[in-house]
């Protein structure tokens, strides 16, 4: 609900006629404002006229933001996910022979691809600063699907190479997208299952499928390059729909109107993280890497996702190591995203009624894949039965992605800050995707027990990171009590203001 004691104390906001920051762009026919960029002034200004808003209000618009976003950004992601770990599927239908790929090849043309996306991560996060999200994510949309589309006329390894390199430079900007609208969007007690639902898994679904029916297809083009050419294609066509679709930010009018923007910027002002600037600060980015937290969340980052990056190589030629054939294992990679999806839902599920458990509750997650390492490596190869349970169960590695994701969501405030510790968050996710596939060695499939014992040790500190996380929150939760008290009240200037999280006055973090 709005705070209406803050508001009513606070001189009502003219409309200007000026541009800029915090200012009138356009008036409608009748003289009023059409798009006001600073979320301070919309809610001062029509405090008098909605602030009056029900519960039943709120939860109206909340279903609307639900209904609309959240389909889209899981569609997205389903095509971004595919389109990375198709490569595992082409290679079982043949890609490894065709470009003549020896040795570690096929795991440097997997790695590859994260090389381009952290070496854009910064880049693709400035751009996010000048240029609103939804257009910048429908762009990088049709860039990758147009790379991947291309993968299919590789004559070589080094072409191979080349794109994938491109692919990931253009999809660098998807999960930076994600994370910022979702915190726009969101409240802090929201956001864990929100981001659960954004990063819902059906990639394996998806991409098992397509690769069966192609695999069943009597055509004459080699099927690795018609599953390139599908997805690549069909990429492209979502990012023309997210063109019309996406809404760049609450403080916009391309989504939420009058009374519904003004419940929309409401709702998540107590996040007290801001909602969108388009000033570079580079105190904020100075601040971001002075910061310990940004540290812990990069290691975690990168411990978490070497699993990923290892089975999302690895995954169709584990399965058919395990003694099935092409098209077999195309349909048993398939319940792979309903592991992933089922982790990421007990995880984040909770939340809504935990307070200050999102560290404690990814860290037992991680206990079930740490498990699956051992287990996987230690049953005899005629157990094919328990080494695919094993295989599956491991996605619960993705259980805590986005519960844990939520947390500079929640706890970085400034919107350069944020942007810069979500793009070092993803240079630690491209760090350990190009780890992922190395250790999973050629010479020693199909068992891999050399990944398998990487993967339990990067595990072991990925639990030990999030206890370092949840501490050191907690710390300082309590020292700025003390010299705060526990109950601070603020100004709604304070509260939407794009200030750091250390420069707030009132600002606790979540753990």
């Amino acid at each position: 609900m709005s705070d209406k004691k803050d508001l009513a104390m606070m001189p009502e906001i003219e409309p200007s006629a000026t541009t800029g920051v915090g200012d009138v762009k356009n008036t409608d026919e009748n003289g009023c404002p059409t798009v006001i960029e600073d979320a301070e002034e919309f809610l001062r200004m029509h405090q008098h006229e909605w602030g009056d808003y029900t519960e039943q209000d709120a939860k109206r618009v909340l279903k609307r933001i639900d209904w609309r976003l959240m389909p889209l950004l899981m569609v997205t992601l389903t095509f971004a996910g595919v389109d990375k770990i198709i490569v595992s599927n082409a290679a079982v239908y043949g890609m490894t022979d065709d470009l003549n790929l020896r040795g570690q090849q096929y795991s440097w043309a997997v790695s590859i691809f994260y090389f381009g996306y952290m070496l854009a991560a910064y880049p693709a996060n400035a751009l996010l600063q000048k240029f609103p999200v939804g257009r910048c994510l429908t762009i990088a949309c049709i860039s990758w699907g147009g790379s991947v589309a291309l993968i299919a006329t590789s004559p070589n390894f080094a072409v191979l190479m080349f794109l994938r390199f491109v692919m990931g430079s253009t999809e660098s900007f998807v999960f930076p997208c994600m994370t910022i609208l979702v915190s726009m969007w969101y409240t802090r007690k929201e956001q864990p299952l929100r981001s659960a639902i954004t990063f819902t898994s059906f990639s394996t679904l998806f991409s098992g499928t397509i690769s069966y029916g192609i695999g069943n297809a009597e055509i004459n083009i080699a099927p690795w390059r018609l599953l390139f050419i599908t997805l690549g294609a069909m990429t492209m066509l979502w990012g023309v729909v997210l063109f019309f679709t996406i809404p760049d930010s609450p403080l916009q009018e391309n989504f939420m109107k009058g009374k519904d923007k003004y419940i929309a910027l409401d709702r998540v002002k107590s996040n007290m993280t801001g909602i969108e600037n388009r000033e570079f600060k580079l105190y904020q980015v100075k601040e971001a890497f002075t910061d310990y937290k940004t540290y812990v969340l990069f290691l975690f980052y990168l411990c978490m996702n070497v699993p990923t990056g290892g089975l999302s190589a690895f995954a169709a030629q584990i399965i058919s190591g395990i003694g099935n054939s092409k098209l077999e294992t195309m349909l048993l990679t398939m319940p792979a995203s309903l592991f992933q999806t089922l982790a990421g839902l007990t995880v984040a599920i909770p939340q809504r009624w935990l307070t200050n458990k999102r560290c404690l509750s990814s860290a037992i997650c991680c206990l079930i894949p740490l498990t699956c390492s051992i287990l996987i490596k230690e049953l005899p190869a005629e157990n094919k039965t328990g080494r695919l349970l094993c295989y599956y169960f491991f996605y619960f590695f993705w259980g805590p992605y986005a519960t844990v994701l939520s947390l500079p969501m929640a706890n970085v405030s400034g919107h350069t800050k944020k942007l810069t510790v979500t793009a070092s968050i993803f240079v630690a996710y491209c760090c350990a995707m190009i780890i992922g596939p190395q250790v999973f060695l050629t010479k020693e499939a199909p068992n891999y027990p050399t990944g398998y014992r990487c993967l339990m040790g990067f595990e072991i500190a990925a639990i030990f990171l999030l206890g370092v996380y949840a501490v050191g929150c907690k710390m300082e939760n309590k020292r700025r009590d003390k010299i705060e008290g526990a109950n601070v009240e603020l100004s709604l200037g304070e509260m939407v203001e794009d200030k750091t999280d250390y420069e707030k006055k009132g600002f606790r973090y979540t753990y």
